[in-house]
């Protein structure tokens, strides 16, 4: 892909580097990696992905939504924990991998919350809702996939309610000494490695560590927010800076 002139950061890094938009690259590569995705989660994250989900919930819990938008739902995970844990919330999650959103429906169904999430097929950068329909507003790992971050930020702060919550958990690069340079040897070496055994797609698992250090990160990431009109934005860093959960408030 040829980035143009307003581009930076992770919008610049593409799965599979052809001439296609991000969008479609995005799209491709997890219809490819959908029925492996869930236990490359827990794997690579040895399985605390779930606590940074956790604490995010938390944190969405004690704004007492009713109405959610989980954008880049993927299969669901935080679309479920929502329902399960904020029993008078009705969550809608959008993707743009329909693969994705299969394996979610069918955890959906199992979970016995069909009435109560329901998942559809879109683009974060044109939702398909009104100003002002929703509570709360989430993306879990998913923000350094969208073509135009800043875009990205402006629609979902329009479908927010005035005082809804917008809480964003994506994935972050540490600075230590010792955790920088085993993080950059565990992400670009072993992560590639067992993507590629478990996956199949070879590039998936290489624009992973590429995209986290492109990303937008703390107080550049808040600049973000508040460029789309968000107010009170502020950032909160798990497990050695390696995620990070950041909200603001429309």
């Amino acid at each position: 892909m040829t980035c143009d002139t307003e581009a930076t950061g992770a919008e610049c890094i593409t799965p599979y580097g052809d001439e296609r938009s991000k969008h479609e690259q995005v799209q491709e590569m997890f219809d490819s990696i959908a029925p492996a995705y869930d236990f490359m989660n827990r794997a690579m994250t040895m399985g605390i992905d779930r606590i940074w989900r956790g604490r995010a919930v938390g944190i969405i819990k004690s704004h007492g939504p009713h109405r959610l938008l989980d954008v880049a739902t993927g299969t669901g995970d935080l679309a479920i924990r929502l329902a399960c844990e904020i029993p008078e919330c009705h969550v809608t999650g959008i993707d743009l991998s329909e693969g994705m959103l299969s394996v979610g429906r069918r955890k959906v169904e199992a979970a016995g919350l069909a009435d109560r999430i329901d998942f559809a097929q879109a683009d974060c950068l044109a939702l398909p809702y009104e100003n002002d329909s929703f509570d709360c507003v989430t993306v879990a790992y998913g923000v350094r996939n969208f073509e135009r971050l800043a875009d990205g930020y402006r629609e979902m702060a329009r479908v927010l309610r005035p005082g809804g919550l917008l809480c964003v958990v994506e994935l972050s690069t540490p600075r230590g000494w010792l955790t920088g340079p085993l993080y950059r040897l565990y992400t670009r070496r072993i992560i590639p490695l067992v993507g590629r055994i478990v996956s199949k797609d070879v590039r998936a698992y290489s624009y992973l560590p590429e995209s986290i250090a492109a990303v937008a990160q703390g107080e550049d990431m808040l600049e973000l927010m508040r460029d789309a009109g968000m107010r009170n934005a502020s950032f909160r860093s798990m497990t050695f800076g390696t995620c990070t959960i950041y909200k603001s408030y429309k």
